[in-house]
């Protein structure tokens, strides 16, 4: 992978990371290298989804915001279940 195909994959990271984080309410505690890193797990896996299905763009869009909206709820939980165990100790 090129130049051009990491810089691809770190702003398709970022804009599916950020459209997940937009999807969960309230406010998450993670850093935007934990929404890249959760954006592209999230493309990759919603993009093989939706080729193995044979769904369009559209489709293959929803469900990659889908799977990123459920990491970041799952990232963002842990870390802040985290947080409140270490504060109210």
């Amino acid at each position: 992978m090129g130049i051009n195909g990491i810089i691809s994959a770190i702003v398709v990271g970022l804009v599916i990371g950020a459209l997940g984080r937009l999807v969960v309410p309230g406010k998450q505690a993670m850093g935007w290298v934990a929404t890249i890193l959760v954006g592209l797990v999230a493309a990759f896996i919603g993009a093989w989804i939706g080729n193995a299905i044979n769904a369009g763009t559209i489709i293959t869009l929803v469900i990659q915001v889908v799977l990123a909206a459920a990491g970041v709820a799952a990232v963002a939980g842990g870390t802040r279940g985290r947080n409140r165990s270490l504060t109210h100790h």
